[in-house]
């Protein structure tokens, strides 16, 4: 696509985590620190100027003022903050709901996002009553085309594709219930003619109870008694809503409150297709039929590759129907890990579980070796290196002695997380033997109780945990099936250095 400057009045605002350091003397005010990567930005005495305006004002920027509106925006520095777009304007959109039977899960769907006004198309993908789907979209006046044969998500979108005659596509999966103004909000970041895609945010809910995934499901979503017995009472009835709680907190699709751009590497690598607003010239052939899991991510990543920007706006939110049964839970994350095999064959070096940065790794791994003295002295080695390569740029010493604790912190709970999904075995041998049950307790509760401190759900931490570890090693399973179906180690192996791209916890 042909370069395009940042657009004129469309107002920003800076990330959450950006702070603006004034320091003293020529440099005051001029320097920004954080973004996506983090990174610590020198302005120059206009651009200081430029963006005390835009941050004052609520302007937008003009005539010359756009090259730093998008290096801001590239940066995760800044997000665009669009007006609200009107009702009319939804004219341009044809929202698309491929589905497979669930005629009532549909019929709330629907009602839903015909409130829009957008014109809405159903593709029923050989389900085994299509009168009933038939039924629903009648009653809602929306189009139907329907598919003999089921071929799955990919397969059922591109089929609408050639039925869509507007410049916009909303894609749009059954169990999923648009909240109000959700397409306002996103069709103002297409004022920006580099956006090929933006995603609302999609919320986790227990209202509406999913059938269980299609096919068969793995032996282990009935291998964790323990946790079974967890969210059960006495009487052995299932305590209400303790699986829909925690599926609703840690939904795989809820990419969380901040906006972001999304790329491969960042803070949000990728967003689910359960809810997305793409331009009709983005997609070009559309999804990859071939992909019965992780289409969305596949899409997302190759739109990035062809220069498009694809951003999350987190003030539209899509409600999405999770199940309240362990085993469907279960299922369907082993499926989403079926998925990583065939992505990293489309997108090498994407993939990696677990990005090994040295110096992070080692404070770490000291800290669990039991040499707190050792791992205090590399981490302040880090932050006297970081200060001497950050003070041209204006950066305080505090940002580089609190970089170092930050990057060991998350170190130590992706690769808590990554163990074990990929190498519970290992942790439980580890558990056995008095000398490594410290380390291998660590490795194990450090995701979980970093989310449950973070997120603070309708659940106790113990449940929590319990959960939370099964969810991961069914994930982890699922990548293991994938790469052994594949004959590859691709998506089992960390990378070195640079950023990963994050678990992709595709969806189909």
């Amino acid at each position: 696509m042909t370069a395009a400057p940042f657009p004129s009045g469309l107002p920003l605002g800076l990330d959450a985590g950006v702070r603006l350091r004034r320091g003293r003397g020529a440099r005051a005010g001029r320097v920004l620190v954080g973004g996506d990567p983090p990174r610590a930005l020198r302005l120059s005495r206009a651009g200081a100027a430029v963006l005390e305006r835009l941050l004052t004002t609520g302007a937008g920027p003009v005539a010359g003022e756009r090259d730093l509106a998008r290096t801001l925006v590239d940066g995760g520095l800044a997000h665009p903050r669009p007006p609200r777009a009107d009702r009319a304007a939804a004219g341009s959109v044809t929202v698309v709901v491929p589905v497979r039977d669930r005629p009532a899960l549909l019929d709330r769907c629907l009602a839903a996002a015909g409130v829009s006004g957008a014109d809405v198309l159903v593709v029923d993908d050989g389900s085994r009553d299509p009168a009933a789907v038939a039924a629903v979209c009648a009653a809602h006046g929306a189009r139907l085309v329907r598919r003999a044969v089921s071929g799955g998500p990919a397969a059922a979108r591109n089929t609408a594709l050639a039925h869509v005659g507007t410049p916009l596509v909303a894609f749009l999966d059954s169990d999923c219930v648009p909240r109000p103004g959700w397409l306002e909000v996103l069709l103002g970041h297409f004022a920006d003619p580099r956006v090929g895609a933006v995603a609302p945010r999609v919320t986790g809910s227990a209202d509406a109870r999913p059938p269980a995934e299609d096919g068969p499901r793995p032996p282990l979503a009935h291998s964790f008694p323990i946790v079974e017995r967890m969210c059960q009472s006495r009487d052995g009835a299932a305590r209400p809503g303790a699986v829909g709680r925690f599926a609703a907190a840690r939904s795989p699709l809820d990419l969380g409150p901040r906006p972001a751009r999304v790329a491969p590497g960042g803070r949000v690598s990728y967003v689910p297709t359960a809810a997305l607003l793409v331009r009709r010239e983005a997609l070009g052939d559309g999804f990859d039929p071939a992909l019965r899991y992780g289409e969305d991510v596949d899409l997302v990543w190759r739109l990035h590759d062809a220069g498009w920007r694809v951003r999350y706006e987190p003030a539209a939110a899509v409600d999405h129907a999770e199940p309240e049964r362990l085993p469907e839970l279960l299922a369907r994350r082993f499926h989403y890990g079926t998925s990583a095999a065939p992505l990293a064959a489309r997108h090498p070096g994407r993939l990696a579980p677990f990005v090994v940065h040295p110096w992070s790794a080692a404070v770490v791994g000291l800290a669990l070796a039991r040499r707190p003295g050792l791992a205090a002295l590399v981490a302040g080695a880090q932050g006297v290196a970081l200060a001497r390569r950050l003070r041209p740029a204006g950066a305080g010493a505090r940002d580089a002695l609190t970089w170092p604790v930050c990057g060991a912190a998350r170190t130590l709970t992706a690769g808590g997380g990554t163990a074990t999904m990929l190498a519970s075995p290992v942790l439980a041998v580890g558990l056995a033997s008095r000398r490594t049950r410290p380390a291998a307790l660590v490795l194990l509760l450090a995701s979980p109780v970093a989310e449950w401190t973070a997120r603070r759900p309708g659940l106790d931490p113990v449940r929590w945990a319990g959960l939370s570890l099964a969810d991961d090693v069914a994930y982890g399973a699922g990548v293991w099936a994938g790469a052994v179906r594949a004959r590859t180690g691709a998506p089992l192996r960390p990378a070195w250095g640079g950023r990963p791209a994050g678990r992709a916890r595709a969806r189909g």
